[in-house]
């Protein structure tokens, strides 16, 4: 007999490597939030985006990762309704300021939950799903942007922007399902419901019972709820005087942000133009194009995050970008100096279609993925939180289109250095046991003997 959430009865012969459907259900309601994101991209204000990451993390300490969820879905709901009715200006822009706060907070809670719900077999394609979710909200964005173009300018955008709030709507149905992660109530000493909820979660109860010990021994708390000295004085000190295996991870965190947010943009409507694509009706159908590789390319990615591991995609993808990135620079040189070349045209379009695939088989899904389930979990809410604030403060700073891709180009080759150097291997890695691998070192000694743990981790699972 199989009960809720696909935990098997004793005496069953379970499958420990599927997935189980319950925290499949959680992590994909935890990520609708992220299609709205992805929807009004262009409608949101990062300023504001920055204030509601920061503020999430502490949020999300207090009151929980599935209240602050609630929460998220609640300001975008707001802000959508604002934004849909903007009778003028001034309204308009206190929506997407609302808005804005909004993505903050899903940017940071959708990944980190599903992190927390996730078995370690399955946490690269369950934490991936709130990036797909954004790729599939870009999508339908380019999509009602070319159908409601079509309408009466005053209504289109209203009917465009006010459709954002039926995924806030869906959620707050969702919400009522899902429970608390097990990991935060384990935080809060409230183990017996941690317990209850990482049996609907698990596919034995063998495996949710090893689970729980290795949440507990993570978070330095006795099966009777006493907390140990050692995990008291940890708690108290969290966040003040960080070990060096926590700042590396920080610089870890940080990095691939910084990374994925300069390589990440997507290719301008100007490089079509440039392109000879220059009909309005064929630019958005370009710009759908580029929407459709993107979630089709993520799909993919979220199936081989388990099989391929982390490091090999990344390392893969950014070299693909150094490729892409000059070829595109290439074409775009060579017709801004010689005029309309055929070749050069087509090798535009090519390398910016090549440059989207790369991105999002890789770099754009494991950025949210590897920088929510690297902290430890006493700091991982608010280290996520500042991940995503670089995130939105490099998002919003503008480049000129001259010479960009170029420049993208040169930041690739530094990032695959630093992801070969700096990010070891989290495939299979039980969450309480990744702070282990950045401790001590140097950057490529930490790495290797690093990777020589993750395979003995990997072993053992």
């Amino acid at each position: 007999m199989v009960h809720a959430g696909g935990h098997n009865s004793p005496g069953s012969n379970p499958n420990p490597t599927h997935m189980n459907k319950f925290a499949f259900g959680c992590a994909v309601v935890a990520s609708i939030i992220s299609i709205i994101f992805g929807y009004v991209l262009m409608g949101i204000l990062n300023l504001c985006a920055l204030v509601g990451s920061l503020t999430a993390g502490k949020t999300s300490d207090v009151i929980g990762r599935r209240y602050t969820i609630a929460l998220s879905s609640v300001i975008f709901l707001v802000g959508s309704v604002v934004m849909g009715y903007g009778p003028n200006y001034a309204v308009l822009m206190v929506g997407r300021c609302i808005a804005g706060v909004g993505v903050g907070f899903a940017l940071m809670i959708a990944p980190v939950y599903s992190a927390e719900i996730a078995s370690a077999s399955h946490r690269g394609f369950l934490t991936s799903l709130p990036e797909l979710c954004i790729s599939l909200g870009i999508l339908l964005g380019y999509v009602s942007n070319y159908c409601f173009g079509k309408l009466a300018l005053k209504l289109g955008w209203r009917l465009m922007l006010g459709l954002a709030a039926i995924p806030s709507m869906i959620l707050a149905f969702g919400i009522l399902k899902m429970p608390e992660s097990p990991r935060w109530l384990v935080m809060q000493g409230r183990l017996e419901e941690a317990k209850k909820i990482m049996v609907l979660i698990s596919n034995t109860e063998e495996e949710a019972e090893e689970r729980f010990r290795d949440i507990l021994a993570a978070a330095e708390i006795e099966e009777d709820g006493a907390v140990k000295a050692v995990g008291r004085a940890c708690m108290e000190r969290a966040g003040d005087n960080p070990t060096p295996a926590v700042r590396l991870i920080l610089i870890a965190a940080l990095g691939i942000h910084f990374s994925s947010t300069r390589l990440g943009s997507k290719p301008s409507p100007k490089i079509f133009e440039k392109a000879g694509v220059t009909s309005k009706d064929k630019l958005l159908l370009a710009t759908v194009g580029v929407g459709l590789t993107k979630a089709v390319l993520i799909v993919i990615a979220t199936f081989l995050l388990d099989k391929v591991g982390r490091r090999k995609l990344l390392l893969t993808s950014t070299g693909g970008m150094v490729f892409a990135s000059t070829s595109l620079a290439i074409g775009l040189t060579m017709v801004h100096r010689f005029g309309r070349l055929v070749w050069a045209l087509r090798l535009s379009i090519v390398s910016a279609y090549t440059f989207v695939a790369f991105f999002s088989i890789g770099l754009g899904p494991i950025t949210w993925v590897y920088s929510s389930e690297i902290f430890p979990l006493r700091l991982r809410a608010q280290g996520a939180s500042i991940g995503v604030a670089v995130n939105r403060i490099m998002n919003a700073t503008t480049i000129t289109m001259g010479g960009v891709f170029f420049m993208f180009a040169g930041i690739a080759v530094v990032a695959w250095w630093f992801f070969f150097f700096m990010l070891p291997e989290t495939k299979g890695v039980p969450l309480e046991e990744i702070e282990k691998l950045f401790g001590g070192g140097d950057a490529r000694g930490a790495r290797d003997g690093l990777e020589i743990q993750a395979k003995r981790v990997n072993n053992k699972i």
